[in-house]
């Protein structure tokens, strides 16, 4: 039995919030309190107002692709629904990908073209060249045009499901490992399977999750992960588990478990990984994935002390980076790569080894590679900012000659800005003696000084305003096996229209589900459940809250904290129905707290911990409910 997933479409009329609140906006109100570096006002504003020219831009830009989508799949009905949509978000967020006119020779990755972020060659398969052969246009056709670039794409796929039984989007895993076109070879040892893997993982997980932001839609499908992916491979790609019915689908195992905590598969203790992939975690960083980049692509040893962090933007997937990293013509390396969905850290080369990223000051820096491009800010998630910054943090404790005050925190730019040397944590475009400009314009430097430095300055420090994304939010209220009473219709959708400050907020509407009685108890995942895709808490006089609107009567909140020893969950606030209400519990008051999972003994006693969840409570009706949750924070 499954049991809850997916975003889908808004729908009905969105109800108006009132004014009134049940506590002091002079007590609650967030006015320039932050514990992040200072950023102008202006600073800000300027920020704020080019993400909404972006997301503008964007949704005209995407009008069409629906219409061209149809169009591929009227003309191979052999591709399941949804997939041709999920390639593209994961290949390049639906944005037509045009290197030559992009800062695209980033470590000289192979260059991808269109909205389906199709290969031409010079290292990865010549997809371009091989579905102009399929079509009979001409190759500049497919890289140029969204419609031809859409068709070629599934072409090359329904080539490679001719002949094979493909009855569901999990027979398609193989498939799609052997689409990504890393490698002429889909044998090739020198780029290994993890790579491959890790595309098709991120294709499904698109669909399991389902997208509709910014024009974007990618319908929403549940994934049956265990019949995608042995369980080896499962637990490598962190893969969600949340709607399994462990009994009814067998998944524990001598070897295998579920973690009451993720609800992910996990390896119980002392069983052995199976198969060429399975390697240890780095021992350089735990929750990284240790997966070495060829040997070619690095040097052996350094010459210099580490003394700085690079970061960049990779101009390409997770996936991709991952495997021309492993490619032995690269000649390019860094030390680290993130995924942008959920902040999966690999790590590809070790500290005491010398990284090829960032040319003249390879010696002395840590690299670290964000999936994405640089101009479409869809890219930088708060799973992948969260990640990063805990592993810079760590970078910070590891060397004495790293400190994160001394981040950049200044303003985002294109082009090249050199920075002193004093600034040690700064991006590739800072550097001197580069041609690369990464991260850019939409990587917010003052927010990961304030991920970085979560105890300067006091005050409020956001986790979530939902201004230009669901943020921590990308899953629907029924993903987690742990809800109750309400159907996978629910959904969980950034509106525009309703906020209690700023511009959006999050619509959560809630559907009964009618094969049950049961109350409603709704944990809303923030960060998939998987705590390190969460920003870090500050125990020490923290109180962490958010302003609610609550369409009916009978509803109340809470939230779940992720400490050292399980999940600590919160006692219940009732929202009053028809007004913004703000609701907060404190850190260190033991009362306002009950052992959930895990070891939980009932109280906050790690001094940083995360929020897991959102929890709503309702007593079951068949009436729809709207509640809007805006401005989640932590006040210390």
């Amino acid at each position: 039995m499954r049991i809850g997933f997916g975003m889908k479409a808004l729908c009905g009329a969105v109800l108006a919030a009132a004014s009134a609140t049940a506590v002091s906006e002079d007590a609650h109100r967030v006015a320039g309190g932050s514990k992040t570096a200072p950023q102008s006002t202006a600073d800000a504003g300027a920020l704020e107002q080019r993400l909404r020219q972006e997301e503008t831009r964007l949704r005209a830009e995407r009008a069409a692709y629906p219409g061209h989508f149809r169009r591929a799949y009227a003309a191979y009905p052999r591709i399941p629904a949804g997939t041709l949509e999920a390639i593209a978000y994961v290949q390049s967020r639906w944005q037509p990908l045009a290197p030559e006119a992009e800062n695209h020779g980033h470590h000289h990755m192979p260059a991808a073209y269109g909205v389906m972020g199709l290969y031409a060659g010079d290292g990865f398969a010549d997809q371009v060249g091989e579905a102009a052969a399929l079509l009979g246009v001409p190759g500049e056709r497919i890289k140029a045009d969204p419609a031809t670039n859409i068709l070629a794409a599934a072409a090359l796929l329904d080539r490679l499901m001719r002949g094979k039984p493909v009855s569901s989007l999990e027979d398609a895993a193989p498939l799609l490992a052997r689409y990504a076109g890393f490698g002429q070879d889909p044998g090739d040892s020198a780029v290994g399977d993890y790579a491959r893997a890790s595309f098709a993982f991120d294709v499904l997980l698109a669909l399991d999750r389902g997208v509709n932001e910014k024009g974007m839609v990618v319908p929403q499908r549940a994934v049956a992960w265990e019949q995608a992916f042995d369980a080896d491979t499962l637990v490598r790609l962190n893969a969600p588990f949340v709607r399994l019915d462990v009994e009814g689908d067998r998944i524990e195992t001598d070897s295998h478990a579920i973690d009451p905590v993720s609800e992910r598969l996990v390896r119980r203790d002392g069983a052995a990984g199976k198969g060429p992939d399975m390697q240890p975690l780095s021992t350089d960083y735990g929750p990284a994935i240790w997966n070495p980049a060829h040997s070619s692509n690095y040097t052996a040893s350094r010459s210099a002390a580490v003394s700085a962090v690079t970061i960049h933007t990779a101009q390409g997937s997770y996936a991709g980076t991952i495997s021309w990293f492993k490619n032995a013509s690269a000649n390019v390396s860094a030390h680290y790569v993130i995924r942008s969905s959920d902040g999966q850290v690999t790590q590809m080369v070790r500290h005491a080894h010398t990284g090829w990223h960032v040319r003249n000051h390879n010696s002395y820096t840590l690299g670290i590679e964000h999936e994405g491009y640089v101009n479409n800010s869809s890219w930088y998630t708060s799973a992948m900012y969260n990640a990063s910054a805990a592993l810079v943090r760590h970078f910070c404790a590891s060397y004495s000659a790293i400190s994160c005050t001394a981040a950049y925190s200044g303003a985002p730019s294109s082009g090249i800005n050199v920075l002193p040397t004093s600034i040690r944590i700064k991006g590739h475009q800072h550097f001197s003696g580069q041609t690369h400009t990464d991260p850019g314009i939409n990587w917010n430097w003052s927010h990961y000084y304030g991920l970085l430095n979560p105890g300067s300055g006091g005050g409020t420090a956001y986790l979530d305003r939902f201004e230009s994304s669901v943020g921590h939010f990308n899953t629907s209220p029924a993903y987690s096996g742990s809800t109750t009473g309400i159907s996978t219709a629910s959904t969980a959708t950034r509106d525009c229209t309703t906020r209690r400050y700023g511009n959006c907020s999050l619509r959560v509407l809630l559907r009964d589900n009618p094969n049950t009685s049961a109350s409603w108890a709704v944990r809303l995942l923030s960060g998939a459940g998987n705590p390190g895709s969460n920003t870090a808490l500050s125990r020490s006089n923290g109180r962490v809250g958010f302003w609610a609107w609550s369409g009916g009567s009978g509803m109340s909140v809470g939230v779940g904290i992720d400490d050292s020893d399980g999940t600590e969950r919160s006692a219940n606030r009732a929202l009053p129905a028809n007004q913004w209400t703000y609701v907060e519990w404190s850190l260190t008051d033991a009362g306002q707290w009950n052992g959930w999972v895990g070891s939980a003994n009932g109280a906050i006693t790690a001094s940083s911990v995360k929020l897991d969840a959102i929890w709503l409570y309702r007593a079951q009706t068949s009436y729809d409910v709207n509640v809007y949750i805006d401005d989640v924070q932590i006040r210390n």
